[in-house]
Formats: structure tokens, sequence, C-alpha cells
């Protein structure tokens, strides 16, 4: 019912009228508080601020909680006092009026039965009451000024109640003030028990408490902790006052009240445990946002740590050093084989002293094993419990839709897994099992890749009186990738030998496959006995047929007996760098004469170049892994290739060779971005 169309009205002619109209909102209680507050300092009622904006934020909150419709908030004043209405929109059950007296014995026990927020408007209000209408309820209260004749104002029904005598236990209204205002220190680093504290004991004093403790549970394996604690240990009888904190799990917890039975006692102690409650909950949100926070960087840093790994065996030793002990007192990798059998990959315990009992439970069989369970997870791929000795539970760690084994976590001895902590041993499976199953495709890759570049590398090279052969070949940084140099020996028909040495552009399995037909192309046409220019010719032609924008550099050298123990080497050169030839007597220099690379043009020009070893001279062929090689912006060079190679005069092929290849590889502390390829044809002759 509204206060401005009553007899209230009347009497407020010297006094102020407000009408509001305000959401259900959390900020209602608020802006209810400050249209009183407004009309108490027009009316000069400043005596009754604390009575008044007390009741208003119960009336309000009340209805906010359990209306949930708009408020409408009417404030009337006079010389008196001040009357309040709270009005919802709640359905009602018709019209009816319920007029409370202030501290009626007789009512007392079944007000406060309706709750702590009409039990203080029955404390401190002068007079109040509840009007239903079709429309909604109005909860209104009168409060006069200390002294003044009460039969100057009215509530909203027109109607006046005497005011009872004062309950000897009813709390102040400056101390429910205080209670009411009690905050936590926003700058304590843990202000819960301080405040908790206070809370605990202006109720105890209030409800005459003997003592009282709040018991706190944070899920966090430590079960409930002491809080706050006033005066004496609370009795541990059925007498005691107990009021369970209204605080989302994990968070559990009580409030313990030593005090005698009284109206007041109850409802108080619910005030107060919600009030708590309230900051409790904040608490419980600002860990795990922090905890949330935590496992995300976690996470992150676990991803990185398990993408940094290719290798298998690696990549499953990391992942129980991940988990424990952030996770769980001991954890264990289990990998499926061919065959869908379980065998043990890596696992760790927080006591090292325990590791060796790890192994032997993890070893056992038979039907109540943890061996079984971990079958069991595997087969079903779900999450299983696993029982003493060695409590925990097993999670099945699946990539791609393969089952690749089972990642097991053991509890830690003081506490149990939360939900959060279990979700985020279920992503640390799911990205352990992407990094198991990313390794294996790697390692299955380079053993592919490996197997094939050994198919386009001879096995060995021969060994002919008179002449030196040694090879180095340092494939890219990424092991998994196919490179597109070669090198080769074959017999020619006339007795002579062909040294090969190429570079295919590109890698990768297209490259290599162009290596191996340029290999293939080259061994028939010399094996029939084409001279070198016409088999070049023939292969461009291929090459060109072929198309696919792949390319090739060729440096052909057919070495036979010369003029005593020299050597004559016809040198052919398609696009490839020109070999050094390094003197036996001293000094280094390039010779040959550049042509056209292979599969570019449809005809192409290779000159011959006729070059005598005498002995103790060697040619050396490389590919532009060697020249290119990087550090920084400097490259390796041709020079810096011929003055490294001029003071090895003397030596065999095998140091020439070994001996340029760790001054390339050296030039540089990156991996290889390409392949190095060297070949050396040394004139042995005495």
């Amino acid at each position: 019912m509204s206060a401005e169309a009553g007899p209230a009205t009347a009497g407020a002619r010297n006094g102020a009228v407000r009408h509001v109209r305000l959401p259900a909102d959390r900020r209602t209680p608020a802006a209810a508080r400050a249209v009183v507050r407004s009309v108490l300092t027009e009316a000069h009622l400043d005596e009754l601020a604390n009575e008044a904006l007390l009741l208003t934020t119960e009336l309000t909150t009340n209805a906010v909680e359990h209306a949930r419709t708009e408020l409408d908030i009417d404030v009337v004043a006079d010389d008196v006092g001040l009357t309040v209405t709270v009005s919802d929109f709640a359905a009602g059950s018709g019209d009816e009026l319920t007029v409370g007296t202030r501290n009626d014995a007789t009512e007392i026990n079944e007000v406060s039965e309706r709750g702590r927020g009409l039990l203080l408007v029955d404390h401190f209000a002068s007079r109040w009451g509840t009007t239903y209408l079709p429309t909604g309820k109005g909860v209104w209260f009168r409060l006069d000024r200390p002294g003044a004749d009460p039969r100057g104002g009215t509530g909203p029904e027109g109607s006046a109640t005497p005011i009872a005598a004062d309950d000897r236990s009813a709390p102040s209204a400056s101390a429910m003030s205080e209670l009411m205002q009690t905050a936590p220190d926003m700058y304590a680093d843990d202000p819960l028990p301080d405040f908790a504290t206070g809370l605990l004991s202006r109720l105890a004093e209030m409800v005459g408490a003997a003592g009282g403790a709040i018991r706190l549970d944070r899920g966090d394996g430590q079960g409930r902790q002491v809080l706050a604690r006033f005066g004496r240990q609370p009795r541990d009888d059925s007498e005691l006052l107990r009021v369970p904190l209204t605080v989302h799990r994990p968070y559990g917890g009580e409030l313990e009240l030593d005090a005698a039975p009284s109206a007041y006692a109850q409802p108080l102690a619910v005030l107060t445990a919600e009030r708590l409650s309230l900051h409790l909950e904040n608490d419980r949100l600002r860990r795990a946002d922090v905890r949330r926070q935590a496992w995300l960087t976690f996470l992150a840093e676990a991803s990185e740590l398990l993408a940094q790994s290719l290798d298998v065996e690696l990549t499953m030793a990391l992942i129980p050093q991940l988990v424990v002990p952030r996770l769980g007192q001991w954890c264990a990798v289990h990998t499926t084989d061919e065959w869908g059998r379980l065998r043990l990959a890596a696992a760790t315990h927080a006591d090292e002293s325990v590791l060796p009992q790890l192994h032997k439970v993890l070893a056992e069989t038979g039907p109540d094993s943890i061996q079984a369970r971990l079958r069991e997870a595997s087969r079903s791929a779900a999450q299983i419990p696993l029982g003493g000795p060695m409590e925990g539970f097993a999670v099945p760690l699946i990539a791609r839709g393969q089952r690749l084994g089972v990642l097991a976590v053991g509890r830690h001895q003081r506490h149990r897994h939360d939900p959060d902590e279990v979700a985020v041993l279920e992503d640390v499976a799911r990205r352990a099992a992407l990094a198991i199953e990313n390794a294996r495709i790697h390692a299955e890759r380079r053993r592919v890749a490996q197997t094939l570049q050994q198919s386009l590398l001879p096995p060995v090279l021969p060994l002919v009186d008179g002449i030196g052969f040694a090879a180095e070949y340092v494939p890219t940084g990424d092991d998994a990738e196919v490179g597109g140099d070669f090198y080769d020996v074959v017999p020619l028909p006339d007795g002579r030998w062909l040294v090969v040495i190429g570079d295919v552009s590109g890698k990768g399995v297209q490259a290599a496959a162009v290596t191996g037909l340029v290999r293939d192309v080259i061994r028939v046409l010399v094996g029939d006995g084409k001279p070198l220019p016409e088999a070049l010719a023939r292969l461009n032609e291929t090459l060109v047929e072929r198309g696919g924008g792949r390319y090739c550099t060729l440096a052909l050298a057919a070495v036979g007996p010369g003029d005593g123990n020299q050597l004559d080497v016809a040198l052919h050169l398609a696009g490839h760098d020109r070999p050094v030839l390094l003197a036996g007597k001293g000094g280094a220099g390039f010779v040959g004469t550049g042509g056209t690379a292979l599969g570019l043009l449809d005809t192409i020009t290779s000159p011959t170049a006729q070059i005598a070893l005498a002995p103790g001279d060697a040619l050396i062929f490389y590919t532009d892994g060697v020249t290119e090689r990087r550090h920084g912006r400097e490259l390796f060079g041709t020079d810096r290739l011929r003055d490294t190679a001029a003071p090895l005069a003397g030596y065999s092929a095998d140091v020439v060779a070994a001996r340029l290849r760790a001054a390339a590889i050296n030039f540089s502390v990156e991996p290889p971005r390409d392949d190095i390829a060297i070949l050396v044809l040394r004139n042995d002759a005495v």
C-alpha cells in the first residue's frame, strides 16, 4: 500500500515525502538508503538514521531476493517520526493486513521464525505491518522520535500500535550498525581471519555468548580449520548453536555459538554467517581465479616443453616430471605396443626412495592389480580410479583417435584431487598424447627420410689402386627432410671411373624423386657407353619433359690413368660450382668452365675441361650447402673454402674431406639449413 495514499500523508504537511521506483538489483538497497537519508536530512530526523537505514536495508534486500520484481519505495516524514514502505509486485494471496507489535513477547518467537529481517524490524520499529494487495505486497515500518507522542503519526493502514517494553536481550541499533558496517581490511594479505574474529566478537557480545568459533574447510585437504575464535572453547553438545556457512564447494564450514537460548541469537547468528559467507565466497572466487590463471600458465608451459621435444623417449620421460609434484604424488606413463599390450615407458615419485616400490607395484599382475585397471582404462578410453596401495586414477592417452597408452597419477597423501585438478590432468593427458603422437610421426618421417637418403647415396666408395675417393655428407638440420644433394662414383665401360656430385633444387619427397631419377639415368646412360656430353643432353631432355619446376646442377669427372703416374680428368660442369684443385706441393685454385644447369632450357652447354692430376694432387667437389653456410650475414663462400683447403696439401682424401666438413660445420652454431656434400678425388700414386 502506498504511503502517499493513507492518513500518514496528512501528518507530513510539515515534513517530507518521497516516492521512487527501483529495479530488482543488488544496488537497490544502497539507492533506497540514499532516498531515506535525504528525507531524514530534510525533516531534521538525523537521530533516527541508524535504525531507519538498517531497516530499509533489510526490507529492500528481502524484497529483491524473494520478490524479484521492481520495488516502490515510499518515505513519509513528519514532526513525530518517519514511515517507510517497500512494495513489490509479486502476486499475493488477496487483501489482508498484518500489523506487528514491537517486541510483543507473545509473538516474538513467531516473528523470529519468519526471518531475521522481520525480527530486526519488529525490534527497532515503533510499529510495522504488511499489506497484501492483488498487485503485490507492501511492508512498512514506523520510527518515532525518542520521547515523542506516537499518536502524532500512524502507519499506512491508519492504525497505531502501542510500544512494548524493551527486551534487555535485544541488540541496540548502534551494535547492529557496527555489525553491518564491519568489513575486511582490503590491504591485508589475508583479511578473513581478522574480519571473522571481529564479526564473531560483536555477535557474541550482542547475544551474551560465552564462546564461539568459526570453522572453515577450503577443500585443500586440510579439513576444517578454525578461522576465528571467541571466549571459551564451545561446548560439544546438542545445545550448541550451529549455523552453516552458505558457500559453494569446495568451501564449507559453520559458525558455532555457546549462547543461552533467546529470540535473537539464531537470527543474528544467521545474519553474521551470511555476512561472513559473502566475503568467503569472494575469497573462494578470487582463489579459484588465481588457481585457474596458474593452471593456464602451467598448461602453456607444459605445452611449450612438450612441443620442444620430437624424440619419443624424451617426450615420455618428460611427462611425469611435469605432473609430479604439481598434480600428484607419483606418475607413470604406459604406452601400447603393436599387440595392444601396455609397456611402462616412464615413472617418477615425489619421494625417490619409494620409486622402486612404485615400479614393483606397477609390474604386478592379477585381476586386482594396477595393471588390470590400467588395461581397463586403455580399453574403455575412460578415467578409471586406482585403489591401494598406490591410490590415484588412470587417464587414457588418446590422440587423433588413436589409443596410445595410459597416464596414471597418484594422489597426494593429504589431498584428493578437486574437479579443477582433474580437468587439468585430463588436459595434460590430451597434450601429452598429442606430443607422443607427434614425436612418433616425426620419428617415422625421420626413419623414412634416412632410408630414402641412404638409398640415394652409395653405401661405400670403391677402392681403386692409385686413386683415393672420400666423401662427407651432412643432411639439413631437419633430419626428417630428404635433401637434394647427392654424389656417386660409377665405373665406366672403358675402365675409367666417373665421379658425380649434384644438387637438385628444393627438398622433400619430390626433390628425392628427381635425385633418384638423375642418379639412375646417369648410371644407365654411361653404362651404355654414351659420351658424357650426350649423357648430359639426354638427362636435360628428361628433366624438361618431366616438368615440375625442378632443376639440377651437376659436376661430372671421368678419371683414368694418364702419362706416368698422372691421372687424366675430363671435367664437365652443368651449372655446378667449379671444384678446387689442391696441388700436392701446395697451393689451391678453381678449375673448370661453367655450363648450363639441367632442366631449365631445351639445349645446354657443358664444355669439357682436361685436367692432369700429379701424384698428391686432389680435386675437391662440393655443393652449395658448404659455400652458403651462414654466420649472421656472412657466408662461408668459395674463397674461404679454397683458403681452408690450401693447408691440407699432402693429406689423404679422407682427411681433406673430414677437415673441410668440420670447417664448414664450425663456421656457424646453427644447424645446417641446406645439405652439405663434399667429394674428394686424389691421385694416390707414389
